[in-house]
């Protein structure tokens, strides 16, 4: 059963395709071009800065996503027009953020002191295990604000441009899909995951969960991926030094959430050495069900040919892949970690989370176990019920699912960067 009636959506979306298409064709409006060059260029020309950085091997990522999006995603206008969009908005961020460390470079020296590292694929409650940790003010979280725009446009103390662009872009995501607020349900100063840090480097699944681009995908898969979570990493001490508040003064841990994280383990361990794991863990048929269907929802907003059975069997490769290359990277990781179920913490929340705190040392108090029955208790989080899905939809059956990621479980590990 759809969440939404499809045809309504849809339609709507159809409209919205048709009428940029004719604005193209009489001139009315320039059509979006998304070739590297013109998104630099419309980048600096947005933010006046000339400078995008460089190391990270963002302008080869960009080279290969721009050729990905033009042969193989199958975009619609709109879709044309919300990747031309999401794109320029990354590189003005990188642009931003490089002239802020410039103008600052002692961002570059706020610490980021034991991270807590909540591991897992995509759709493995991992953002519910998130959002419980970011209810213990001990800790400190990245907000959804602060995730889709890292660096402000300009610096004023009565208005904080970010959460400005976040709100429109939360409600342009939302009228475009209202899948999104059930499937992940989020607000403007919610714990969300890191995905809008990835986005400045042009890396990660947040490109691969919207369009159809196989090529970009197997190359961010075969990359070396070390140059990415560096800067990573300055993203985020960039992120805690805007707060300049007393409470970040204190240096409080980090909880960081990414399903990419689970791919790239090797690399982000680098990153964060003395990091601490909360690896969560769900039957893989329903973790591939529960993607498929997120990744549809998103797809065919941008376009109109989108394929079912591709999706279902790219995220069977994909949830094989990342659990490969996690179990590899976890056997080998000396960092303390600590294992949770999705049925388990569903069944007793409390006990889980007594275990993880055991693991972190640190007192599960009677305040912190208050906040967290209210944040379960919200109906933003209880929206969450409402989400349908079935292998069957995307040509899948769940004994095909678990013979292809218990194929993956006993393949020999990928060569592994050294962990620092």
């Amino acid at each position: 059963m759809e969440l939404v009636a499809p045809s309504a959506q849809h339609r709507r979306n159809a409209r919205v395709s048709g009428l940029l298409e004719k604005a193209w064709s009489r001139g009315w409006l320039s059509r979006p071009v998304l070739e590297p060059d013109h998104l630099i260029a419309a980048a600096r020309a947005r933010t006046g800065l000339q400078e995008l950085g460089s190391g990270s091997g963002w302008e080869e990522r960009l080279e290969r996503l721009t050729q990905a999006l033009q042969e193989e995603a199958a975009l619609s206008p709109l879709g044309t027009v919300i990747a031309y969009g999401q794109l320029v908005a990354a590189l003005a961020d990188r642009a931003r953020v490089h002239a802020l460390w410039r103008r600052h470079p002692e961002v570059l020296d706020q610490p980021i002191p034991r991270p807590i590292i909540v591991l897992g694929q995509m759709r493995s409650g991992s953002t519910r295990m998130q959002r419980l940790l970011a209810c213990d003010p001990r800790l400190a979280h990245t907000r959804f604000f602060e995730s889709w725009n890292p660096v402000p446009i300009a610096r004023r103390r009565w208005l904080d441009d970010r959460r400005v662009r976040a709100w429109i872009g939360l409600r342009c995501a939302e009228w475009l899909n209202p899948e999104f607020r059930t499937i992940h349900p989020t607000a403007l100063q919610a714990a969300d995951e890191e995905i809008g840090l990835h986005n400045v480097s042009i890396f990660g699944a947040a490109f691969e969960a919207q369009w159809r681009i196989p090529s970009f995908a197997a190359a961010s898969e075969a990359m070396d991926t070390r140059p990415v979570y560096a800067e990573f990493k300055r993203l985020l001490q960039t992120v805690a030094w805007l707060r300049k508040g007393r409470e970040d003064r204190e240096h409080r841990p980090w909880v960081l959430k990414l399903p990419q994280f689970a791919q790239d383990l090797d690399s982000l361990l680098e990153a964060f050495p003395d990091a601490r794991l909360v690896c969560l863990d769900r039957p893989a048929s329903a973790v591939v069900a529960s993607s498929a269907s997120l990744v549809h929802s998103q797809m065919r907003v941008q376009s109109d040919h989108v394929d079912r059975h591709w999706i279902g069997a790219e995220w069977v490769r994909k949830v094989a892949l990342r659990e490969r290359r996690m179990r590899a990277a976890r056997a080998v990781a000396d960092v303390p970690q600590v294992d949770v179920g999705f049925e388990a913490i569903g069944e007793d929340w409390e006990r889980e989370m007594q275990r993880v705190y055991r693991m972190l040392d640190l007192p599960l108090t009677d305040a912190v176990r208050s906040r967290m029955q209210r944040y379960l208790d919200q109906r933003r989080h209880r929206r969450l019920a409402g989400h349908r899905y079935a292998l069957g939809d995307f040509g899948l059956s769940e004994a095909e699912v678990e013979r292809a990621v218990r194929g993956a479980e006993g393949t020999a590990p990928e060569k592994l960067h050294a962990l620092g």
